[in-house]
């Protein structure tokens, strides 16, 4: 159903180096670009991420009970993603792990923008 989700930053650069080291460990390439936003995408029938500067010309700021969830295929690659972010310099928001309910798993960070993200997947 999703299509593709967008994130804000204020340092457009710095947030594509972020997401082209970490997305690209899933394989995940860019599919478009201008000097406003960066897309990935991992194929042209699945869902995309992107990363804009706001089009309003006003700061970029995180949502408040917003969170971007992605979904990989094993618990290892939950925790090399985890790991890999906050390697990154993104900040921890929940060790990867169980969560809440049976066979969920997941590792939550901030990116350097603020932006709530996850890596999950079902055992």
């Amino acid at each position: 159903m999703i299509g593709y989700v967008t994130l804000g930053t204020n340092d457009l650069e710095r947030a594509a180096r972020f997401y082209d080291a970490l997305l690209g460990e899933i394989g995940a390439k860019r599919m478009m670009q201008t000097e406003r936003f960066v897309v990935w995408f991992v194929a042209p029938d699945k869902p995309a991420l992107g990363l804009f500067k706001p089009f309003d010309g006003q700061p970029a700021t995180v949502g408040n009970g917003v969170m971007v969830a992605l979904i990989v295929e094993s618990p290892a690659q939950v925790d090399a993603l985890h790991k890999k972010a906050l390697e990154l310099g993104a900040t921890d928001e929940g060790a990867a792990g169980p969560r809440g309910i049976p066979g969920f798993y997941a590792g939550y960070f901030r990116d350097p923008d603020g932006n709530k993200l996850n890596f999950y997947c079902f055992t």
